[in-house]
C-alpha cells in the first residue's frame, strides 16, 4: 500500500474558502499562511465562523506578494485587495470564550467589507508578532488561528466509506471532501479512517505527529461553494458510526496533527508512516 498526497490547501482567513496548492511550506503552526487571519465580532473580539455565519464559506481569500497583500472576493460584491498590516493596532480576541491575547487589526475598509458580507459588525485581525499558542492532545504542537491544531489530515478512503453509507440510505448523495476543510488529503489506503491510527508520518521534508481525532460540529453541513447550509448530511450518517464518547459523543472525521519537523510538501509526495497503533 503506497500512501500519497492527493491534495493540499490552506485557509488564509479562518472560516473562509480554501486555497488549493500543489506545493506548500509547513511551518510550526501548519501550512504557511494557514489561518493567520480571523474575522471577529467588532464589539468583543470573539471569532466568527461558519457555525453561525455559513456565508463565510463563499468568501475567497488569497495571500499574495509573499504575505504583503490579502485578496478577498465574494459573489455580488466588489473584491478587495488589502495591504496587510503585520504590526499595527492591537485588538484583544478570543475563541470559544477563551482569550487568545492581542491580534493586529487590519483597518476600517476591510472591516466594512466583512460587515457587509456577513450582515454583522466585524473586524479582520492577523496573528501578531510573537504570537505563541499551544495545541493539545497526544502531541500538542503549536497553532495559529485554527481551532486547536496545526494540520488537519483526511483520506479519500474515509470519504469513500462515508459516502457509501450515505448513498446506501437512498435519500441523499455523497458529499465532497471540502466539507471537512482538510489541509492534507491522502490517497492510496484501502481502509476507511486508517489515519485514526497513524501516530507519526513524514511527508516530503516535513514530519507530523498525531494530536487528536477531528471532532465535527455543524460546519460539514455547509456547501463550501455557496455558503448555504445543505444538511443533514454528512453529520447524520457520521452519527451512526463515528460518535466519540470521550469527546461528548461528538462525531469525528479526519485527524489533527502537530508539526514536529518543518519542511516542504507537494501533491504526489509519498507518505512514510513512522508510527502506527495496532488495529
Amino acid at each position: 500500500m503506497t500512501i500519497t498526497v492527493q491534495g493540499l490547501a490552506y485557509y488564509p482567513v479562518k472560516g473562509c474558502g480554501a486555497v488549493p496548492v500543489d506545493r506548500a511550506e509547513i511551518t510550526a503552526t501548519g501550512l504557511v499562511h494557514d489561518r493567520t487571519f480571523m474575522v471577529v465580532n467588532a464589539e468583543d473580539g470573539a471569532f466568527r465562523s461558519q457555525r453561525t455565519h455559513p456565508a463565510m464559506a463563499a468568501i475567497r481569500a488569497e495571500v499574495l506578494d509573499g504575505g504583503a497583500v490579502l485578496a478577498l472576493s465574494v459573489p455580488d460584491l466588489e473584491p478587495l485587495e488589502l495591504a496587510v498590516d503585520r504590526d499595527g493596532q492591537r485588538r484583544a480576541v478570543s475563541m470559544f470564550d477563551r482569550p487568545l491575547g492581542e491580534a493586529c487589526d487590519q483597518g476600517d475598509a476591510v472591516a466594512e467589507w466583512f460587515s457587509e458580507v456577513l450582515g454583522a459588525k466585524s473586524r479582520l485581525v492577523r496573528v501578531a508578532p510573537g504570537f505563541d499558542r499551544d495545541g493539545w492532545g497526544e502531541t500538542p504542537g503549536k497553532v495559529a488561528f485554527a481551532d486547536a491544531h496545526a494540520v488537519l489530515v483526511a483520506s479519500t478512503a474515509s470519504l469513500a466509506g462515508l459516502n457509501a453509507r450515505i448513498e446506501a440510505r437512498g435519500d441523499a448523495a455523497g458529499v465532497p471532501m471540502d466539507r471537512f476543510r482538510p489541509n492534507i488529503v491522502l490517497s492510496g489506503a484501502d481502509e476507511p479512517h486508517f489515519e485514526d491510527r497513524v501516530r507519526g508520518m513524514t511527508i516530503g521534508s516535513a514530519e507530523l505527529a498525531y494530536s487528536v481525532r477531528a471532532m465535527r460540529c455543524n460546519v460539514p453541513l455547509v456547501d463550501q461553494s455557496t455558503g448555504l447550509r445543505a444538511g443533514p448530511e454528512p453529520v447524520r450518517t457520521l452519527a451512526t458510526y463515528r460518535r466519540e464518547p470521550d469527546y461528548g459523543n461528538k462525531v469525528s472525521f479526519g485527524v489533527k496533527n502537530a508539526v514536529v519537523r518543518e519542511g516542504v510538501v507537494a501533491v504526489g509526495d509519498a507518505v512514510e508512516i513512522t508510527s502506527r497503533l495496532d488495529a
